[in-house]
């Protein structure tokens, strides 16, 4: 399209950049338009904006985590000032129901603030000695530079997530967004830009593999902060090993909900509703498969299946519940992997298809599905769908459902529906992943800790051991004399 914007791809030591490698075309998947052409970074625009971080980073250090924390403040005040044109960008780029993308503005500024309150409370230890003419102290110190790559699903919160534990805590970053959401990026660069950010201290390069490549090769990145899918965290693990650079990888899923005899149904059907769709079901604890006891599982699946055929999709400027799927790529995944198990036996309650219409002749649109009789061992049972389908399946017995649900190597959320204490606890218990969701609905907490277990990654983001993973201990013997 002619009026394409062509917006700079690299932002480093405090100046924009044309990228020197070939442009990018950025389609929105509501109509399939070009809505931004960006020269992308070559690798060697990589390798200079990591030595711009590494330059700043001593001046940054020094500045104290109180000064730093003011810059974080200033970004909260200047994106909240610009909420409604963020969400706009993040809406038309990803596809996102409009009032769920200013959720996602409001969650960045929330993290931002969050993080800021940090910088009077990292602190050190001080650790008896065997000798008493000595002191042991034990200094949190930054890593250095750290290099953050960022998914798709959440552009703006996760950009968020990762720069601002690592800025407060005296790191420097480079940012590489996903090519499928670059205009997000180049959005939360232009507020920190305009917050007057130290030249270096955060810089953008919107790139392919190639520059991602770059940026976890280079041994001047001190750690890598990956959301993604396990095979690019496995991928971005073997290639830090060369320089023994630091990771934390928060890794694809495939979230069990288990819902029990004594649940509340409807309680249940409208959690796991939301957790199932929320962005169109491409949410990593998304509820991927649930796992009904044999008493309830005929109520649920009615209801849950009337609930689901109740859901609307639209212009996600409008008030609908699913806007398109972020491309046509991945519609056409998740398509796959519902016509697989449907030739494999699987039953649709409810079938998905490609709405008909005013509004749809273009674009990544596909209305949700409600299967059952799903083969275990298929596809949609068994890999990340990260799509609008949910497999249904009862279970007889708590062994029975926790078997079924840590078959996989997936690690990263569940949901629970029960009211019994002793069922709760078992189920806690013994459930093999990060985070476990009980009587509620999808959404981690900033203060709490949001980790995966097994293949869903290594490390965590937010609250306490979210923001001190971006430092490293550095231990003084000090003797005093006799």
């Amino acid at each position: 399209m002619k009026d394409a914007s062509e917006p700079q791809g690299v932002y480093l030591d405090g100046g924009w950049q044309a990228g020197a490698a070939a442009p990018l075309e950025d389609v929105s998947p509501i109509d399939g338009a070009v809505i931004a052409r960006i020269a992308q970074a070559s690798p060697g625009q990589a390798e200079a904006a990591l030595a711009a971080a590494e330059r700043a980073q001593e001046g940054w250090v020094r500045l104290g985590n109180v000064a730093r924390a003011e810059f974080l403040v200033r970004m909260a005040d200047r994106l909240e000032s610009e909420a409604e044109r963020v969400a706009g960008v993040i809406t038309r780029e990803m596809g996102k129901p409009n009032a769920q993308a200013l959720g996602e503005v409001g969650f960045a500024s929330a993290i931002l603030r969050y993080t800021a309150e940090w910088a009077r409370r990292i602190e050190g230890e001080l650790v008896p000695s065997d000798d008493p003419a000595e002191t042991i102290r034990l200094l949190r110190e930054p890593i250095g530079v750290v290099v953050a790559i960022l998914p798709w699903n959440y552009p703006l919160a996760l950009f968020v997530r990762k720069a601002a534990p690592a800025l407060l805590t005296g790191n420097t970053v480079v940012v590489k967004p996903s090519e499928l959401t670059p205009l997000v990026a180049l959005e939360m660069t232009r507020i920190a830009e305009a917050c007057d950010l130290p030249p270096g201290v955060l810089n953008l390069t919107v790139g392919d593999s190639a520059v991602g490549e770059a940026l976890v090769a280079s041994p001047r990145t001190g750690l890598v902060t990956l959301t993604g899918s396990t095979g690019a965290g496995k991928a971005v693990m073997a290639a830090c090993s060369a320089n023994l650079t630091r990771v934390a990888l928060e890794l694809g899923g495939k979230a069990p909900a288990i819902v029990w005899r004594d649940a509340d149904i409807d309680l249940a059907v409208a959690a796991i509703v939301e957790a199932r769709h929320l962005n169109s079901g491409q949410v990593c604890t998304c509820a991927e498969r649930v796992f009904v006891h044999e008493e309830v599982c005929d109520e649920f699946t009615r209801a849950y299946a009337d609930a689901v055929a109740g859901l609307t999709i639209g212009d996600p400027e409008g008030q609908y519940d699913l806007g398109p799927m972020v491309s046509e790529a991945q519609l056409e995944k998740v398509v796959a992997a519902t016509d697989e198990a449907i030739e494999g036996g699987a039953t649709a309650v409810v079938r998905g298809s490609r709405p008909d219409g005013a509004g749809f002749e273009s674009g990544s649109w596909l209305s949700p599905s409600v299967l059952t009789d799903v083969a275990a061992d298929s596809r949609l049972m068994t890999a990340e769908t990260f799509g609008p389908v949910t497999p249904i399946a009862p279970v007889g017995s708590i062994e029975e459902a926790l078997s079924a649900a840590n078959r996989l190597r997936a690690g990263l959320a569940a949901y629970l529906f029960s009211f019994d204490s002793r069922v709760v606890h078992r189920f806690t218990q013994g459930l093999r992943c990060g985070e476990v969701y009980v009587n509620r609905s999808i959404g981690e907490a900033i203060q709490g800790f949001h980790s995966g277990h097994r293949e869903s990654g290594l490390g965590g983001e937010d609250g306490r051991h979210g923001i001190l993973k971006y430092t490293q201990i550095k231990t003084v013997y000090e003797r005093f004399g006799e």
